[in-house]
């Protein structure tokens, strides 16, 4: 998740763009189409590029698949497009509220933990018994890890949100173009992390397959307990 300050021009006063005031603080509008796109690329790798319960998973999957990357990222987009669509019918502040933030935290955080500690349990019996500690496909791990992740939800509901009205500013193909582009990036990253984690796992020694798949079970958990946390304070304040 990324949150940057940048300056890239000023803010556009037609009526569709102030209820984004609360995110203007975050990133501001620009009518360059190429200074947005360049934006929009450096924003969507520097929050893709993240660690997460996404990449956790991405790593495990990559052990046994070549290709898993391109199988996660498709479950990733099966949740993201159909939340960029709901920001572009301005439904995006759902997301900000902090009761939907704490229920989708509560069931996504105790998944995490349950995902998280079966992958550190395991964390030395995959290259063993070639069994995964993730008991789905690498979609469907995509669709849960993504889906279960407030902060997901909540960084598309203010940085992503920003950037998909500002993408409307230059007309609905340009929104189709930045949903694709933004996805390329996802693609590009979780399928270079599977590409190499499977091509190099011939060089794992136990100790090693010990420490990346305890640390991605652990990162799993420590995510968890924050997705539970994070959302149930942010409610209790409100009380």
């Amino acid at each position: 998740m990324c949150i940057l300050s940048m300056r890239l021009g000023g803010c556009f006063r037609d009526s569709l763009y102030t209820r984004t005031s609360a995110a203007s603080c975050v990133l501001e509008f620009t009518d360059n189409i190429w200074v947005f796109f360049a934006s929009a690329i450096f924003i969507s790798l520097t929050g893709v590029m993240m660690p997460g319960p996404l990449f956790a998973a991405t790593v495990e999957k990559g052990y046994k698949d070549e290709k898993a990357g391109i199988k996660i990222a498709l479950g990733h987009g099966l949740v993201e497009f159909p939340l960029m669509a709901l920001i572009v019918v301005s439904l995006d502040y759902v997301f900000e509220n902090d009761y939907v933030k704490l229920g989708i935290g509560l069931v996504g955080g105790t998944l995490m933990l349950i995902l998280g500690f079966s992958m550190y349990k395991g964390r030395r019996n995959i290259a063993i018994t070639g069994k995964e500690s993730i008991p789905y496909g690498p979609v469907a791990a995509g669709v849960i890890t993504t889906s279960t992740n407030p902060y997901f939800l909540l960084w598309w509901a203010t940085v992503g949100a920003v950037l998909v009205f500002n993408a409307q500013f230059f007309g609905p193909v340009i929104v189709l173009v930045f949903a694709i582009v933004h996805w390329s990036c996802d693609l590009g990253w979780y399928t270079l992390t599977t590409f190499v984690v499977f091509r190099t796992k011939h060089l794992w020694t136990p100790r090693v397959h010990g420490i990346v798949f305890g640390s991605c079970g652990a990162l799993m958990m420590a995510f968890g307990l924050y997705f539970i946390l994070g959302p149930t304070i942010g409610a209790l304040e409100q009380l």
